[in-house]
């Protein structure tokens, strides 16, 4: 009764004029970045984040226009995969296998309108699940000491990775790189400089703003540049068509679509899984329950479309609960919006509930504003956004490079800044050609400082004693599960992506 109260209170935040219309334009934004191959949902938010910020929006309508670009570009990377076949970024990699064929039987209209209502689904549900079980995960981090925190985020690290990581050094690598720039500036405790080189700029540290943007949004445009030297990112060749899809196809998609939503939420809630294991778990299992002989998905059997769409939708939204109630991201995205509530100055975690319920329950109740904002969205406007596969990248990437100077020099007013910017740009773009994951050296800005304030403090409430970091069994608990996390895609990662590609092929 409590929760029901809570949201109400929420939707009373939510429903104001100011707040509807930036669930609306993050709507119609994030579904036009995640239209764009490659962008996705972590860059399309990293690219707003200077905007939020210049437009001196409060906590709640930031939170609210960046989640509504999150949920709105997971919608969005149905687009290029059914009209192009190419992902709008890896999560909508599986949509690829029967939405691309339906298009190329006419049939794309009918994809695009099915993916959306699966999307919907996946997302107003996983919406729900996140009512349910976020306050419930609270009561359990109020168990949370300073070692238990400390193993959490060592757990965060080890299995961000996720079961598609392709190499597992290389996740090692970047977490440890991220948690070096995290050392940067004054130490909290003595006061000493630390990797600062006597230059008064670093002596604060480096603004986790200005490393996102450069990472994500910059680094992007020198990608975009080298691959797409012709001027286009693509051409539609399919036609729409016509876009309802019949009531009987519908209906046959349902029971896809509750399947493909339960695997998506649970895939989402677990730390690092994130939405393209949902996708392909989805994707997978409703294969082999409805099609063991392989002889209608990856031929344009709607199903297809539904159970990975369902899936990722579902995951997105399961990756903000254990972000919300614990502090700890479950994807890439939740990582940049981890950034963005901290930069706010509010400590996602077990007190958010207590300390910001205006916020998350605005925040919550957003979602299922935006939910049914996109539904509305996608199914008559579909037209418009496949014309966004049009835009030349003469003219995109400037657009994106502009809002990023822009905004990050808006925010903090320094030139050097905007220097620093430009470096983690080319930093990220030299780790994107070595295959270095990204998110991990973001989570390691992010949650660097918390980690080593809780560690200082277990070890001086055990008087230096190292034990107690195993001392708990809840500790115990978390320290397999990370084990287990890093370990298992080293053992089963390289055959989950040889199915997936064998997908994709077959």
């Amino acid at each position: 009764m409590d929760v029901l109260s809570s949201l109400g209170d929420g939707f009373a935040i939510a429903l104001t004029a100011e707040n509807l219309f930036l669930a609306l334009v993050g709507c119609f934004l994030g579904t036009l970045m995640g239209a764009l191959p490659g962008l996705g949902p972590a860059n399309g938010v990293a690219i707003m984040i200077p905007i939020a910020f210049s437009l001196g929006l409060g906590p709640t309508p930031s939170l609210i226009l960046l989640t509504s670009i999150y949920y709105g570009a997971m919608y969005g990377g149905r687009i290029s995969s059914i009209l192009l076949n190419i992902p709008g970024d890896e999560p909508a990699m599986m949509t690829c296998l029967d939405g691309y064929p339906m298009a190329q039987q006419g049939r794309a209209g009918e994809a695009l309108t099915l993916s959306g209502i699966a999307s919907f689904v996946g997302a107003f549900f996983a919406t729900c699940g996140l009512v349910l079980l976020a306050p419930q995960l609270v009561k359990i981090a109020l168990l949370f000491g300073p070692a238990e925190y400390f193993v959490l985020f060592t757990l965060a690290f080890a299995t961000l990775g996720g079961i598609t990581a392709t190499n597992q050094a290389k996740s090692a690598f970047a977490a440890a790189f991220g948690l070096g720039i995290a050392m940067i500036g004054s130490d909290s405790q003595t006061g000493s400089q630390r990797f600062t080189f006597d230059h008064i700029h670093l002596y604060d540290g480096i603004d986790f703003l200005i490393a996102i943007v450069g990472l994500f949004a910059l680094s992007e445009v020198f990608i975009f540049l080298e691959k797409h030297k012709s001027g286009e990112i693509g051409k539609t060749g399919a036609k729409v068509g016509k876009l309802l899809p019949d009531w009987k196809m519908v209906r046959r998609c349902i029971p896809t679509m509750g399947r493909g939503t339960i695997i998506g939420f649970i895939s989402g809630v677990l730390p690092g899984a994130g939405a393209s294991l949902g996708s392909f778990l989805a994707y997978s299992l409703e294969k082999q329950a409805v099609d063991r002989k392989g002889e209608t998905f990856g031929e344009g059997d709607p199903r297809g479309v539904a159970a990975p769409e369902a899936g990722n939708n579902a995951a997105s939204g399961g990756a903000l609960v254990p972000m919300l109630a614990l502090g700890v991201p479950g994807s890439g995205t939740t990582a940049v919006l981890l950034a963005v509530l901290l930069q706010l100055n509010i400590t996602p975690g077990p007190l958010l509930f207590q300390k910001n319920p205006d916020v998350v329950w605005g925040l919550i109740a957003a979602l299922f504003i935006g939910n049914f904002m996109l539904l509305i969205m996608n199914i008559p406007l579909v037209g418009l956004f496949t014309r966004v596969l049009l835009v030349p990248t003469r003219i995109l990437m400037p657009v994106v490079a502009m809002i990023s100077f822009v905004g990050i020099y808006s925010i903090t007013g320094s030139t050097f800044d905007v220097m620093l910017m430009v470096g983690f740009g080319v930093l990220g773009w030299v780790l994107r050609k070595l295959t270095v994951p990204l998110v991990p050296v973001i989570l390691g800005i992010l949650l660097g400082n918390e980690m080593e304030v809780n560690l200082r403090r277990a070890l001086t409430i055990s008087d230096g004693d190292w034990s107690i970091l195993v001392g708990s069994p809840l500790a115990i608990i978390l320290w397999v599960i990370a084990i287990i996390g890093f370990t298992l895609p080293i053992f089963l990662g390289r055959r989950m992506r040889r199915r997936m590609e064998a997908n994709r092929s077959g």
